[in-house]
């Protein structure tokens, strides 16, 4: 470790692992996340979750100014990555508990809707190259309680309008694997 003052503190991505993939989604084995999303980039294991309530609103979620990529997107409510061991659905209950405070207790089911691979460059930051399963979910009671470290803003969408005119929330800057999801929603 370091004892220089003016050296870069790590990125806290360093210290986390992610899981290599290859096209089918087959696991390859654990890899720095960090590495994953820099340089030519490594294909990993993503999944992002589309929350609904019962009025066929969506929840979309801002990402953190802080986060190294797609600071201030908006993405369709949580995505991130499963560790080792950990399924889709696990690991999409948990991030929507760290990230906005919602229990189960407020959804019946996490329902795996689609999978597709994709690969997205982020300014000079880094890229995502992942194989990202898209889950889907509807909230029973909508209260939230989002931890601002993760989410920046929250706004109810209807669906259907978001997905049959997305050039009329272009200003909200979508995150790149979100309209891939909602494009290939039917």
């Amino acid at each position: 470790m370091s004892t220089d003052p003016d050296a870069a503190e790590p990125h806290p991505n360093a210290g986390q692992d992610v899981i290599a993939v290859d096209e089918n989604d087959t696991e390859q084995g654990p890899v720095n996340r960090l590495e994953a999303h820099t340089g030519d980039g490594i294909r990993h294991r993503a999944f992002t979750a589309l929350v609904f309530d019962g009025d066929g609103n969506i929840l979309l979620a801002q990402r953190a100014p802080e986060k190294r990529l797609w600071g201030t997107y908006w993405d369709g409510t949580v995505a991130s990555h499963p560790v080792e061991g950990q399924s889709q659905e696990a690991a999409t209950r948990e991030r929507l508990e760290e990230e906005l405070g919602i229990t189960p207790e407020q959804y019946d089911d996490v329902e795996l809707t689609d999978r597709f691979e994709y690969r997205r460059h982020f300014e000079n930051a880094g890229l995502e190259h992942e194989v990202c399963a898209v889950l889907q979910l509807t909230l029973d009671d909508c209260e939230l309680d989002p931890d601002e470290s993760e989410v920046a803003g929250l706004m109810w969408v209807p669906y259907d309008r978001l997905q049959d005119h997305p050039e009329w929330y272009r200003q909200l800057r979508l995150c790149p694997w979100f309209e891939i999801a909602m494009q290939r929603d039917d």
